[in-house]
């Protein structure tokens, strides 16, 4: 029997699938990749996605592990009722659920069992399809919530990933999508407040270009800048959300989180990761060479991190996750002027103070409920 995922694999195994997946143009080879990522992720023995023919009104798939092509009515089955209601699926045994349709096992001489599925929607939000997994291959044999959660991640990126390819298009948006979810993922985690990395991303751009950059670098740090902190799946809950201040000790184990962070992203072959790494590793290193992992200082930190530093400390400040008070603007204001030079690159504190109207209308924009 084989175990769960602990987070770092998962994050490792979820880039890798993503890599191949924006690659591939092949439709039969992306199915299969989508079922080999949603299988891996919940250590399930099979796994298939179900693509919905409207004009027959049939699901079919060409790839499921063990299985021939099959198609069957959009309304066959537990895949089938996913489907038409939108609805997820957990349970422990299809045998005991009458919408359970056996005739495929009656075929194939397979027992399912635990199964869950999950309804595949495009970038409007209409079912396209469903993944489904089928039996659980850990010692508890049956899927948990768990599994529900990382399936559901899964199938948003199938579906809309799969709309693209169906439709011959561009899949830079799935993406971004993908990236914008694992940074979301990290700073839950921590109890950042919910806007916290879309606010980031927003405010990297828009310094981005006051620097010069071109429109399509700024759009780069936009996607990548909100993994900075994906390092923090790894720090345990205890240190992470710890109310007051950390110990020596603790804060010792809690500035892992940039190295961490630049080993899970360094070895992809996307621009975007590739960016995402060097932010991750060097977004806590300060222009006097105080800062960490590695004391970088000045021009030694890249452009893309001393942008995101700014951005990061700006909106952590003024946020309020469960663990601290917001500063008032003033304040964080009063702390850049003082840090210029010191944390921060000064020709960039220089633009931000330029720009403070439009990164206050961003702020606005992206307010937390």
């Amino acid at each position: 029997m084989e175990t769960s995922l602990t987070p770092e694999k998962l994050l490792s195994l979820i880039f890798e699938y993503t890599a191949k997946i924006t690659h591939e143009r092949n439709l039969d080879r992306l199915l299969q990749l989508m079922a080999d990522m949603g299988r891996d992720m919940i250590v399930a023995d099979r796994c298939a996605l179900w693509v919905l023919d409207k004009n027959s009104d049939e699901v079919w798939t060409r790839v499921a592990h063990g299985v021939r092509h099959l198609r069957m009515p959009s309304d066959a089955g537990l895949v089938g009722h996913s489907i038409q209601t939108g609805e997820s699926i957990l349970i422990d045994d299809a045998y005991l659920d009458s919408r359970f349709n056996q005739e495929i096992d009656q075929s194939t001489g397979y027992r399912t069992k635990a199964m869950l599925v999950i309804p595949l929607r495009n970038n409007d939000g209409d079912v396209i399809g469903a993944y489904q997994a089928i039996n659980k291959c850990t010692p508890t044999e049956t899927f948990s919530h768990k599994d529900l959660e990382y399936l559901t991640l899964a199938a948003s990126y199938a579906g809309k990933s799969l709309e693209a390819a169906l439709l011959n298009i561009e899949m830079e948006e799935t993406q971004k999508e993908i990236i914008f979810t694992m940074g979301e993922m990290a700073e839950g985690r921590s109890k950042e407040t919910g806007n916290h990395v879309k606010r980031v991303a927003e405010y990297s751009k828009l310094l981005a270009c006051k620097y010069g950059l071109s429109e399509e670098e700024a759009e780069l740090l936009r996607i990548a800048s909100p993994m900075h902190d994906i390092g923090k799946i790894a720090i345990p809950d205890a240190i992470l959300t710890k109310n007051g201040k950390l110990t020596d000790e603790e804060f010792e184990v809690m500035k892992t989180h940039a190295d961490i962070g630049y080993h899970l992203l360094k070895n992809s072959n996307m621009r975007i990761l590739k960016a995402a790494a060097i932010i991750a590793q060097q977004h806590h290193e300060k222009w006097d060479g105080s800062g960490y992992p590695n004391g970088l200082r000045g021009e030694e930190i890249h452009l893309y991190a001393r942008i995101t530093a700014i951005a990061d400390v700006f909106d952590a400040l003024g946020s309020e996750p469960v663990y601290k008070k917001a500063w008032d603007l003033p304040r964080i204001l009063d702390l850049f002027h003082k840090e210029r030079g010191r944390h921060f690159d000064p020709d960039l504190v220089d633009l931000f103070f330029e720009s403070l109207e439009d990164i206050l209308r961003i702020r606005e924009g992206y307010t937390d409920c």
